[in-house]
This record gives structure tokens, C-alpha cells and sequence, in this order.
């Protein structure tokens, strides 16, 4: 008579959190939560800003968002000036710091051997000069903005605004628009860092921590800036739309 098994636990409990661990695909950390946090926010609070900018009915949120970019710009150079090595600003300051060397280096470039390692760097010089021109940008955008909110100027100012807010879109599109190329030419989403903060590969975590509270805080800080604008504004609100509609009404009687 055949005496019958059975499976141990260790063997039926199914694969340890080790062996899970194993079978994931390897990859390793290059961005923080928080970083990634200010990226999105100053992209949606720009992109918030620049649809609301036309008409009386939502210059309320056109400020608000406008406010927010100037504190998250603020809070990203904090972030260089003091974050992790990786989110340094003088990362980007180096990264430029090559580019006239770069130019230079261009006239000599007359085989494909130096054509390919010259291309590299100019695809990461144009991204750092991208990413440098935004954040220049953010400050002059944000200035003639309170300005034309506080009545400084007239005409003038509001086209002084304009111009930097269009200035600012063309080269939010060159941004997006280079990652879709680097993206088309690299077989690999360029952007997708930015989103999960990782890359496939082994090695060691460019960012050894992950920040995670700090962008949770960087969010909370926000929409509390946001409710509070709504709530201390609801007047003023009303009162645009208020005038928007008779505008709209005297518009309809002639």
C-alpha cells in the first residue's frame, strides 16, 4: 500500500514576496515623486491658465493658476538649490554649460564616427535648453500678469502678457514635441520617466529616495491654495459673470 503526499506549506503557500520581486521585470528609480509633482502641476496649471485667458467669465481661475505656477516655479528652484543630487539645478547648469563647446564642435564633424556621439549630446543639450527657456520664462509670464490683474498698464501690458504667454506655449509644444521625437527615434517613451519615475534596466537608483510624503505635501499645499482662492473670490466671480452677461445682453440689443 502506497503511503500518500502531500505538498509541504513552504511549497503550496505559492512564491515569496522574494521570488515576486524576481520575476518583475528590472528596472531602477531616476526621478522623485516631488519632482515629478512640479513637473505636472506647473504643466497643468500653465495649460489651466492659457485656455482661461480670453473673457471676463474665468479670469478668477486665469489668476489663480497663474499664482500657482509662480509658487511651484519657486518651490522647484528650492527644490534644485536644496532637493537630491539628481533634481539639482546645477545638473541643468552643466548640462548648458557644454553647449558652445557643442556648436564649436559642429564644423568638424565630418564622418558618421563623429556624427552619431555628436547628435547624442545635442538631442540632451535641446532638451536642457528646453526645460531652462520654460522656467526663465515662468518669471517675466507671472509678473506681467499681476500687473495686468492690478490695472498697471493699459493695452500694452495686456499684449506684453500675451506675447510671453504665447511664447510660452511654442516652446511647451517644441518640448512636447521633441520628447515625441527622441521617443520615435530611441524606440522608447521618453516622457514615461516623468510618469512612473522609472526606467527598464538594472543598476542603482539614480534617486535613492522617493520623496513621497513631500509630493503628497506639495499637493495638498496646492489645492489648499485652490479652495481658499475660490472661497475668498466667490464675489468677485459672480460679479464677473455678472458683467459678462450684460455685455452679452447689450450685444444682443444693438
Amino acid at each position: 500500500m502506497t503511503t500518500p503526499t502531500f505538498p509541504s506549506p513552504e511549497t503550496s503557500a505559492g512564491p515569496t514576496g522574494a521570488q515576486i520581486q524576481a520575476l518583475r521585470p528590472a528596472s531602477r528609480r531616476i526621478v522623485d515623486a516631488t519632482t515629478r509633482m512640479l513637473h505636472w502641476l506647473m504643466a497643468l496649471s500653465f495649460t489651466g491658465a492659457y485656455f482661461t485667458a480670453d473673457g471676463e467669465r474665468w479670469r478668477v481661475v486665469h489668476v489663480t493658476l497663474g499664482y500657482t505656477l509662480a509658487g511651484l516655479l519657486v518651490a522647484r528652484v528650492l527644490w534644485g538649490l536644496f532637493g537630491p543630487r539628481h533634481a539639482r539645478l546645477s545638473v541643468l547648469q552643466r548640462k548648458l554649460q557644454g553647449l558652445p563647446a557643442w556648436l564649436k564642435s559642429l564644423p568638424n564633424i565630418k564622418s558618421l564616427t563623429t556624427l552619431q556621439p555628436a547628435w547624442r549630446q545635442g538631442q540632451n543639450l535641446l532638451m536642457a535648453l528646453a526645460v531652462a527657456l520654460i522656467f526663465g520664462l515662468v518669471i517675466p509670464l507671472t509678473l506681467s500678469g499681476y500687473a495686468v490683474w492690478d490695472e498697471w498698464g493699459g493695452e500694452w501690458l495686456e499684449e506684453v502678457h500675451e506675447f510671453f504667454g504665447n511664447t510660452m506655449l511654442a516652446l511647451v509644444l517644441a518640448h512636447i514635441g521633441l520628447i515625441v521625437f527622441l521617443s520615435l527615434l530611441r524606440r522608447k517613451n521618453q516622457a514615461l520617466p516623468m510618469l512612473t519615475g522609472r526606467v527598464a534596466g538594472n543598476g542603482p537608483d539614480l534617486a535613492k529616495r522617493n520623496h513621497g510624503i513631500l509630493a503628497v505635501l506639495v499637493l495638498a499645499c496646492v489645492l489648499a491654495f485652490w479652495t481658499w482662492q475660490w472661497r475668498e473670490a466667490p464675489q468677485g466671480a459672480a460679479a464677473s459673470d455678472a458683467v459678462a452677461a450684460d455685455n452679452d445682453r447689450n450685444i444682443d440689443g444693438h
